[in-house]
């Protein structure tokens, strides 16, 4: 991996690595337009407006209403008592404004890629698991693993989370209003992640890259993770990304602390016993 310059953009994490090899990129010129999109996603109107009562439907039901009605041309739909039901609101890869009025269950807005989703309650488990680009907003509390292996996009909370809050996150932001649980941050490989309130035990654990800015008390540091320092830079980002969710910190953003990887095992194979085990 070729070295990467210390700037202050690094150090948020909001960087690029340069990779040597062969590469699968590609780069489309505008009259490429229907190479942005994907081939089963639909052109929408959100002044176009439509709501669904999911009282008496199944998960199943209710996500195929949804494609339904963006297959009619609707950008702005609306799931009435959708009873906490699980797997819900997954795979939408368009832009749309989507309010959920109640709360969902486990693995709630997954595989997602674009929308805009607005849930009003609670929600269980693994919520915006591998999330893609869009904005999901929760307006209560979330389960364990909420925002596993984002890649892009905003998740946020506005009450507290669980345990393992986006283990393995590759990019995007993670937002907390409150606590979150322990092993937050876990394998950690790009992005940054805000918690307002306190965190458990092991924040941060084998992280290989990315930020974690906390407001509140932590429990315990995880295998690698070193508190950075924080700059202007960081305070101007903390201010306009919670600006836009309405999320003050308890304690004021200039007293939340930063925390970065270490880099002490990204040669973990190169490393003598002895050095393994001083790390671990």
């Amino acid at each position: 991996m070729e070295k990467l310059k210390n700037e202050k953009s690094h150090e948020m994490g909001l960087h690029k690595e340069a990779l040597k090899g062969r590469t699968q990129q590609r780069f489309f010129s505008a009259e490429e337009g229907e190479n942005l999109t994907y081939f089963n996603s639909f052109d929408v109107d959100t002044s176009k407006k439509a709501s669904i009562d999911a009282k008496n439907m199944t998960p199943r039901e209710i996500n195929t209403k949804i494609r339904e009605l963006m297959q009619q041309g609707f950008g702005d739909i609306t799931i009435d008592n959708p009873m906490s039901r699980h797997g819900v609101g997954v795979g939408i890869l368009n832009r749309l404004n989507l309010t959920f009025n109640d709360s969902l269950g486990y693995f709630g807005c997954g595989l997602i890629d674009g929308p805009n989703i607005h849930i009003k309650g609670r929600v269980g488990w693994s919520c915006g698991e591998n999330m893609m680009a869009g904005t999901v907003v929760i307006e209560k509390n979330a389960g364990s693993t909420f925002g596993a292996a984002i890649r892009g996009g905003d998740l946020v909370c506005k009450g507290s989370v669980g345990a393992r809050t986006g283990i393995d996150q590759k990019g995007g932001t993670i937002i907390v209003g409150g606590d979150t649980g322990a092993f937050s941050g876990f394998m950690m490989q790009r992005g940054r992640m805000i918690i307002c309130g306190n965190a458990g035990l092991n924040l941060g654990d084998s992280m290989y890259d990315g930020t974690i800015y906390v407001g509140g008390e932590i429990e315990g540091l995880g295998v690698d993770c070193v508190q950075g320092e924080m700059t202007d830079l960081d305070i101007y980002y903390l201010s306009s990304k919670l600006d836009l969710y309405g999320i003050k910190t308890p304690n004021g953003i200039e007293k939340m602390n930063k925390y970065v990887s270490g880099k002490q095992l990204w040669n973990y194979d190169k490393l003598e016993p002895s050095e393994k085990k001083l790390v671990l």
